[in-house]
């Protein structure tokens, strides 16, 4: 890997030889779903709440209204 600083050698952090163990591959990946996850909670918080109820209809409506209004919508 080649910057404008110069080459940069890889496994600066950590040696490279535990980069490519399993148990390095499996940290990756929990961390990648953690991220996911957090993400799409983080999401759905901010989203409006929505209610199935509002698109199916239910039986419990009445067919009459009750309204001092006897002309108004059901």
């Amino acid at each position: 890997m080649i910057t404008a600083l110069g080459p940069v050698p890889t496994g600066i952090l950590l040696p490279e030889s535990v980069l490519h163990t399993d148990l390095f591959a499996i940290l990756a990946a929990f961390v990648a779903i953690n991220t996911v996850l957090y993400a799409s909670l983080a999401l759905a918080g901010v989203l409006p709440k929505i209610y199935p109820t509002d698109w199916v209809t239910s039986r419990n409506r009445r067919t009459e209204t009750r309204s001092i209004y006897p002309d108004a919508e059901v």
